[in-house]
């Protein structure tokens, strides 16, 4: 492959941000010394392939891809609907069928609003998808974006590939003997099964819909905490996908391209690539079918029945080459993790410890072990995944990154695997409880006065704090109650208003917002006069009754009627005798 891009680029002018990063990661590939840290990291600066890092640990299961570089000529200027593009202007290798760049863009924008510290750029996304499958064979997908025929690479039988038996019944490559790479972004079904993502928000995870599958490369190429603004990050990303040097320089090349300029195209009229890794150069050749399993050539000897693997059975070196720590693994142990609870919203105080070990019980150094979340939770491993590979140490233990509940409440479980071994394993319950509160208070002393039949001018508000510390997100319960001694609820005096305007008197589902404060709605009377209990209740058994004075309507003053003063009537002149 490296031959190739040298050949490429000394073919005449070649763009020089596009030589520039091939032969940078050529050479950066072959540096020295790369390592890896407890979560699989390579921790050098390099972009070299991990040794140990095996082929169904990866996206594709570093399955075949095509090699074609792009255009030695620069993108762009893009074409427009007015304009045209010159043969051999890189028009046609720029455009992106319409349905396959919307579900790129969607992805990137999706996934940079959920961990904006990854920088993932759309492009990177586009120029995956032009090594895995021709950006879906040049558009041929549905109104859904659900490719029009399955995309499946060849069956990864060990036969010039990987081996990687079937972890899938066939449910997503049709084939129950051993594993293919599926679908536009060319997923492994055993990647697939715990990276797979619903992008295009129907309610499934399809590998062959370009909307989930862009999403599911994205959340891909974003775990561990990866900033791919770093080249660094950016090659180990990569590489993650496909752990190969070459495949590495392809996608550079290819993500440079699109940066420089790319543009839309109708669905279905995309170019198709002509070269696969696994095809010799100049020759072209579809993807091979599925077929029967067949032996080896070494699995074969003369006058005697070929031997065919057993699905799901661990292979055995041939004699004399050295086992990999991953194939002396006999089973996993638990390493002394503790009780595992944590409150809603808060990080598990524990962590996970799992010890690989041989059928003797020695402990297995450098041996990746897969810790996935299962269960109805939205609990996570730091950076938002649901599955973190980490590699054990010296003493054969691998430690999971911090665990963190989520709010829903209840018990999940925790199981581990070895990558590329079936061996028992370990199953960890975790249980997340309910936020509480222990103590609350009301906001405010003054009266809480109301003259019956009318609406009391101020709103209760209580505060909630767990340990003297606002206790934000805890449930609440708010009721008129008949008396200190009796928690019933009353059925006179002060009321709230449901959304239809009737009177309830109890109101469930209430929260503390993240300062711990509820404020409760306003409160009504009825035409009963007296002194009433509101009673607020939380999780965690804090409570606090609130004093509420409905006065009697006044009554009106009666009028008295005015007293007549009676007058002497004046008597009349007399008439003169």
């Amino acid at each position: 492959m490296a031959a190739q891009i040298g050949r490429r680029l000394r073919k005449g002018a070649a763009t020089t941000a596009v030589a520039a990063v091939a032969v940078a990661a050529l050479s950066a590939s072959q540096a020295p010394g790369a390592t890896v840290d407890d979560e699989g990291r390579s921790t050098t600066a390099d972009s070299q392939p991990t040794p140990d890092v095996g082929a169904d640990d990866s996206a594709t299961g570093n399955s075949p891809y095509y090699t074609d570089l792009p255009p030695l000529n620069s993108p762009n200027p893009a074409p427009t609907t007015s304009s045209t593009v010159a043969p051999g202007a890189g028009g046609t290798e720029s455009g992106i069928p319409a349905t396959v760049l919307d579900a790129y863009k969607r992805a990137a924008s999706r996934l940079n609003a959920s961990k904006p510290g990854c920088n993932l750029p759309w492009e990177l996304l586009a120029a995956i998808g032009k090594v895995e499958s021709g950006q879906a064979r040049g558009g041929r997908v549905d109104a859904n974006g659900t490719t029009i025929t399955p995309i499946l690479g060849p069956q990864l039988d060990g036969n010039g590939f990987a081996l990687i038996r079937d972890t899938d019944n066939g449910a997503y490559d049709g084939n129950s003997a051993y594993d293919q790479a599926v679908g536009p972004m060319q997923f492994i079904p055993s990647t697939w099964a715990w990276a797979g993502k619903d992008g295009n928000d129907d309610g499934l995870k399809d590998p062959n819909n370009i909307y989930d599958a862009a999403l599911a490369s994205a959340h891909y190429l974003c775990r561990f905490g990866w900033d791919l603004s770093s080249q660094d990050d950016l090659d180990r990303a990569i590489l993650s996908y496909n752990n190969s040097t070459d495949y590495l320089n392809t996608v550079l090349s290819w993500l440079e391209y699109y940066r420089e300029g790319a543009h839309e195209i109708p669905d279905g009229t995309g170019s198709l690539p002509g070269n696969r890794s696994d095809t010799p150069r100049g020759e072209q050749r579809p993807p091979r079918k599925p077929s029967t399993p067949r032996p080896r050539p070494s699995e074969t000897k003369p006058g005697r029945e070929p031997q065919l693997p057993i699905p799901g059975r661990p292979t055995t070196p041939p004699t004399g080459t050295p086992s990999t720590p991953t194939d002396t693994v006999h089973h996993l142990e638990d390493a002394g993790t503790a009780e595992l609870t944590a409150t809603a919203g808060d990080a598990f105080a524990e962590t996970i410890s799992t010890r690989a070990e041989t059928r003797t019980g020695k402990a297995v150094g450098k041996v990746r072990i897969r810790f996935t979340i299962t269960g109805d939770t939205d609990a996570t491993f730091t950076g938002g995944e649901n599955v973190a590979t980490v590699l054990t140490d010296a003493s054969g233990v691998a430690v999971t990154p911090e665990l963190r509940a989520g709010e829903k409440t209840g018990t999940f479980t925790v199981r581990t695997a070895v990558v590329g071994r079936s061996v028992a394993g370990v199953d960890y319950t975790a249980t997340v409880t309910a936020r509480t509160a222990d103590a609350l208070a009301r906001v405010g002393d003054g009266a809480l006065v109301c003259p019956a039949g009318g609406e009391f001018a101020e709103q209760v508000q209580v505060q909630a704090t767990r340990q003297g510390a606002a206790a934000g997100g805890v449930a609440a319960t708010a009721t008129l109650i008949v008396s200190a001694d009796d928690p019933s609820q009353n059925d006179k005096g002060p009321y709230f208003k449901d959304a239809a305007g009737n009177a309830v008197r109890t109101l469930g589902g209430l929260r503390t917002d993240a300062n711990g404060r509820l404020l409760l709605p306003k409160l009504y009377a009825d035409d009963t006069a007296g002194t009433y209990l509101l009673r607020v209740t939380t999780d965690g058994g804090a409570t606090l009754t609130v004093e509420l004075t409905v006065e009697a309507a006044a009554s009106p003053t009666p009028t008295t009627p005015a007293t007549e003063t009676p007058t002497t009537p004046t008597p009349s002149a007399s008439p003169s005798a």
